[in-house]
């Protein structure tokens, strides 16, 4: 059975979960949910006050990306085994984890604060302000099964890099790689109370979002469970990383359309579709959209369903995914057929507008195409749902793309690719009911911390 992490040791609680692989219904491994006291004993340690060089917290993050680098193989198996994606999908998990807390520890050393001048006015003479940025408290992070490493990294080793301490609970679909993760950094010389894994049903986490211990919530997920957490905790600093209906746009100028249609192909289906940001709307310009769907048609037939698609997460998700396309009423050009938990890649057609499949977020291998006469059309189209995480926008005209960038309102605008583009080091999230605070190193660093100034008086300036 595997271990869970409370404050920094092993530990096992008296009820087992079971980890079913979605890709072949084996066990993918046994571990256990924690005990109430469990959680008080995680939740008493992290309270507590911790001092940590930048050294220190740098050395850390160093340790665990160096170890997931060595341990590629082993750690990208173990995602597949639990959460069914590809091993393509898998080995770029693991590389984007190592990327994470390699560019966690680089942070955790510079993270040192802003000097301002205040003689700028002269009944300030003298005086210098020393702006630096400490620790909110302990940090609470709730995160999904579709990136079951990479998305528990970027709640850890942003608390990790500004010395806040973290509790971590994981999809109870997929804990094993974030338990594993905990094995990691029990090996370094981090405080015990600054990190515990606990896995928990997810009707136990209401618990730990309303302990007034636990300072900072940082939920990704979905936009009902987000919004409860939100409303339940408004005097918590919560930060949200939600779902979406990610859309591509296709411009009248744009020339590569083979391009465009391999990258949406692609992207509308990799690891099943469930990322918050896989394509799951193409507006394409009606100049060029016969030829754009003719090419997108090819792309799709073309995938390895089990070298890029991969089973979703469970049959029932699957059987949700079928459903929704069945209600639509739209015409489906490609895939629409189920097999247990392995859903075909989809395209579809004159889809309603009030469908679900376009004003919901899917999170499943479903494309719907519609067209528009104008690249102004298209924008309004994309901002007509509620969701704004990120956009992707082919064209080949720099005014198109700062147009793009001046009234999307979304988290992040894609230029010549796909909406499902992310560096880890570069701000992550949403607008609207897509989410609030940002993720990508940095800006998390600066989302679990607050500012606070301190003022020198009588100096020589």
């Amino acid at each position: 059975m595997t271990s869970f992490w409370v404050a920094g040791s092993p530990a096992s609680g008296s009820e087992s979960l079971t980890v079913i692989s979605p890709a072949d219904g084996s066990v993918a491994g046994v571990t256990s949910y924690a005990t109430a006291s469990q959680v008080e004993q995680a939740v008493a340690a992290a309270s507590q006050t911790f001092e940590l060089s930048a050294a220190q917290r740098a050395s850390a993050l160093d340790h665990v990306s160096a170890t997931l680098a060595a341990r590629r193989d082993e750690v990208a198996a173990l995602i597949t085994a639990e959460n069914g994606k590809p091993a393509v999908w898998a080995q770029a998990e693991v590389t984007r984890a190592i990327s994470t807390f390699r560019w966690a520890a680089e942070e955790a050393r510079r993270f040192s604060g802003e000097l301002m001048r205040l003689d700028t006015d002269p009944a300030a003479a003298g005086r210098m302000a020393l702006i630096r940025r400490f620790p909110r408290g302990p940090v609470l992070g709730i995160t999904p099964f579709n990136f079951p490493l990479n998305l528990v990294a970027h709640k850890v080793a942003p608390a990790i890099a500004v010395g806040a301490p973290i509790i971590v609970k994981p999809a109870p679909a997929t804990p094993l790689s974030a338990l594993l993760l905990g094995s990691i950094l029990a090996e370094t010389d981090l405080p015990a109370g600054m990190f515990s894994f606990l896995p928990l049903p997810n009707s136990r986490a209401a618990e730990l979002v309303a302990d007034p211990r636990l300072p900072v919530v940082s939920f990704t997920g979905s936009d009902t469970v987000g919004a409860a957490i939100r409303a339940a905790v408004p005097h918590k600093h919560v930060t949200l990383e939600l779902g979406g209906n990610a859309a591509a746009v296709v411009c009248s100028d744009y020339s590569n359309l083979d391009w465009a249609a391999e990258r949406i192909a692609l992207f509308s289906n990799y690891q099943a579709g469930q990322s918050c940001i896989a394509v799951q709307r193409v507006i394409v310009h009606s100049s060029v959209a016969d030829a754009f769907l003719e090419l997108l048609l090819e792309k799709v037939a073309a995938l390895d369903f089990d070298a890029q698609v991969g089973p979703m997460i469970s049959e029932a998700a699957a059987e949700r995914v079928e459903g929704w396309v069945r209600e639509s009423g739209a015409k489906v050009l490609a895939g629409g057929t189920r097999d247990g938990s392995r859903y075909q890649p989809t395209v579809l057609t004159d889809v309603p507008s009030g469908a679900k499949v376009v004003t919901q977020e899917v999170f499943g291998p479903v494309l719907a195409v519609s067209t528009v006469d104008s690249d102004d059309l298209a924008f309004e189209e994309v901002n007509r749902s509620r969701f704004g995480l990120q956009a992707g926008v082919f064209t080949s005209n720099i005014q198109t793309a700062h147009k793009a960038h001046a009234v999307l309102r979304v988290g992040g605008v894609i230029i010549g690719d796909v909406p499902s583009y992310r560096a880890d080091q570069m701000p992550y999230g949403g607008v609207k009911d897509s989410g609030s605070g940002r993720e990508g190193v940095r800006s998390a660093m600066e989302d679990y911390t607050e500012a606070r100034v301190l003022v020198l008086t009588g100096l020589t300036l």
